[in-house]
């Protein structure tokens, strides 16, 4: 009998101190205060207003296109999508690992969509002031439609200068009688 006394007092012993221990473990919560939970700072309609575009620009030491992200206030694409993001791509690459495929001074004239392609109008300034050699030239024309076709309803991009087609540049090894699609690599032939 004696070990059934002794067995009775370890349950009991046992029961006591969890039930000790749990009561302290439930009055230590209470007495702990409570902190509140500070919101990390608010989104601002600015904030909420902004979208990221891909504009193609050269690689200034393997000559090839690659995107650079832009982060840009998505009112700026409302009214004119296209001639928004080649302007974008005529200014100067945030990366100065990078540099515009655009000849300096080109403008945009007008950008329109028509069905799938857009129909770029450049002023004469991209093939008169264009180094020349036909990869810089196809480089030139990809870094425009690889920016535009980045755009869902975009799926080539017919180039117009001064509002003339079938221009082409000085060396007329490239000419713009055809639209151009997209392509990945900047050295391939342009569609023609």
């Amino acid at each position: 009998m004696n070990k059934k006394v002794f067995m009775i007092i370890a349950i009991i012993l046992i029961i006591a101190i969890a039930g000790i221990g749990g009561y302290s473990l439930i009055k230590n919560n209470d007495k702990k205060e409570v902190s509140e939970i500070e919101p990390g700072e608010e989104i601002s309609q600015e904030q909420m207003r902004q979208t990221i575009v891909a504009l193609y620009y050269q690689n200034k030491q393997t000559k090839q296109l690659m995107p650079e992200g832009r982060i840009i206030d998505a009112k700026e694409l409302l009214t004119d999508p296209y001639a928004t993001l080649v302007k974008l791509l005529i200014e100067p690459p945030k990366s100065d690992k990078l540099k515009s495929a655009i000849p300096e001074g080109t403008r945009v004239l007008k950008a329109e969509l028509k069905g799938d392609m857009v129909y770029l109008d450049l002023s004469k300034e991209f093939i008169d002031k264009h180094q020349g050699g036909q990869e810089e030239e196809n480089t030139s024309i990809y870094a425009i439609v690889n920016t535009l076709t980045e755009l869902n309803e975009v799926n080539s991009v017919k180039i117009l200068i001064n509002g003339k087609e079938n221009q082409a540049f000085k060396d007329e090894k490239i000419n713009f009688k055809n639209a151009f699609i997209r392509i990945e690599k900047a050295s391939n032939k342009a569609k023609n």
